[in-house]
């Protein structure tokens, strides 16, 4: 089984009013969960990574530990920072991303393969509309 995550996160303000969006597809393009998340006043990088392990969880939930442990999962996501630093390129300095980054570790262990992939901004609109949406939300839209 494979399936593609569209993850995004933003704030308003760097820190500000915080949301995490995510879909997620199965390999014909059926949506198997959506991610919108308002997450507080919080920086656009922990919102980013927010939206990662939302997906993720959502997707172990769906698929339950056996189905997960087959399952191979592309993030994919228009935040080069945390696709370089989920790939291992760049260190994860700030001390708010390392534990939520040691998350997304942890539930990348539950899968049989967790890749991640930059994509353009205009490639990912649905997931920015998902943490915009939770944006406006948090801030009584």
């Amino acid at each position: 089984m494979e399936f593609t995550i569209f993850a995004d996160g933003g704030s308003r303000g760097n820190p500000g009013p915080a949301g995490a969006g995510a879909i997620v597809r199965d390999q014909e393009g059926k949506v198997v969960a959506k991610i919108s998340e308002y997450i507080g006043i919080n920086t656009n990088n922990v919102a980013e990574y927010t939206g990662i392990l939302s997906a993720l969880e959502a997707l172990y939930d769906k698929l339950g530990s056996e189905g997960s442990a087959s399952a191979s999962v592309v993030v994919k996501m228009d935040s080069m920072l945390v696709v370089k630093q989920m790939n291992g390129e760049y260190r994860i300095k700030h001390l708010n991303l390392q534990p939520l980054a040691a998350r997304v570790n942890e539930m990348r262990r539950k899968f049989k393969s967790v890749s991640f992939a930059h994509v353009y901004r205009e490639h990912n609109k649905e997931a920015d509309a998902l943490a915009n949406k939770a944006m406006d939300k948090g801030m009584g839209r």
